[in-house]
């Protein structure tokens, strides 16, 4: 299996920006949360997590094959094939735990951290009802697409309530790492 530090270098390779590396960092937290909450293997949720968007900011309209890619060139299929499928529009079908995970993490991980940003106090006192009421709110975080959102939750089968709290606790147990 690929290294942790093998995939961090390859994020840090690919990607600049620290918005983007941040993202990555906190999909990488709630997978391996979720992995081990599930007893499915945390290196290989974070690994996947944490890599999900490399590609995206250094190839945009490659996304994300440059990175499903190089980890099929480094015998990683079950990794690169839940990266293939972390968005419903690519049509990729959703395997297992791993797949379905992500596809249920992503969005919503980077929407909670879009409402970390707005408040005062940041995580402290965020809850999934705040949540839920942005998510109503179409001209917030308007790149969000609730539609994956939803879908996600489905795949994942488990309850919106329920995903947003265990989100918001494992952000919250790294908020000052990641500034929110």
């Amino acid at each position: 299996m690929i290294s942790y530090q093998e995939a961090k270098d390859i994020l840090f390779d690919l990607t600049k920006g620290d918005s983007l590396r941040r993202h990555a960092r906190t999909v990488e937290l709630v997978m391996e949360a979720y992995a081990r909450k599930l007893q499915e293997d945390p290196q290989e949720w974070a690994i996947t997590g944490m890599l999900h968007d490399a590609d995206y900011e250094a190839y945009p309209d490659e996304h994300p094959n440059r990175i499903v890619s190089l980890l099929r060139e480094k015998g990683e299929e079950k990794i690169a094939h839940a990266i293939s499928a972390h968005y419903t529009r690519w049509n990729v079908p959703w395997e297992n735990s791993l797949d379905k995970a992500l596809i249920a993490c992503d969005e919503i991980t980077g929407f909670i951290v879009a409402c970390c940003q707005v408040r005062p106090d940041g995580i402290e006192t965020l809850t999934p009802k705040s949540v839920k009421k942005k998510l109503k709110q179409r001209s917030f975080a308007a790149s969000v697409d609730r539609g994956e959102i939803e879908k996600g939750v489905e795949l994942f089968e488990v309850d919106l309530t329920e995903h947003i709290q265990f989100i918001i606790d494992v952000l919250q147990e790294n908020k000052e790492e990641l500034g929110i």
